[in-house]
């Protein structure tokens, strides 16, 4: 079974789906769906598609360069069967997932923390401009303290 990718959004085409579109030069093109097809032919550019896979990549919120993507290019060069050989790929392949998958946790803990920052930075400036309705409670709360410990006194003053 060949799973081909969407020239438009690069997400996997299965056999029997998707839209084939050829052009005059005998250039074949695979969409997964009508909306990359129309997209396609209204000539819009796939970086500037925010849902697209390309833009994703463009704009730096996916993994564009990495050495894990070298395995999952196709290779169509003959191989004769051998069941260690297929063993050992198999190992191979889950181990680089694993890979794979923290690098791109980690690529992403790294565009979010730069975010946090501006984040704090942000709530320390709100906070600055607001802090007399921070600082109000304590001076009720004060008062009331005073109140108390006067009428405590004098509750003191008058029993002796």
């Amino acid at each position: 079974m060949r799973l081909e990718k969407c020239y438009f959004c690069s997400s996997t085409v299965y056999p029997g789906h998707g839209i084939q579109f050829v052009r005059n030069d005998n250039k074949v093109f695979k969409f997964c769906r009508a909306k990359c097809h129309k997209a396609f032919k209204k000539r819009r550019n796939p970086r500037k598609v925010r849902w697209t896979k390309a833009f994703r990549k463009f704009s730096g919120k996916e993994l564009a360069i990495d050495s894990t993507f070298e395995f999952e290019r196709n290779r169509n060069v003959p191989v004769k069967y051998n069941r260690e050989l297929w063993n050992k790929s198999v190992e191979a392949m889950k181990r680089v997932q694993e890979i794979k998958k923290k690098r791109q946790h980690q690529h992403i803990k790294n565009r979010l923390k730069a975010n946090k920052a501006l984040i704090k930075e942000a709530d320390y400036e709100e906070v600055q401009q607001n802090i007399h309705l921070i600082e109000e409670p304590k001076v009720k709360n004060l008062a009331k303290i005073k109140r108390s410990a006067q009428v405590i006194q004098e509750i003191d003053m008058d029993t002796d």
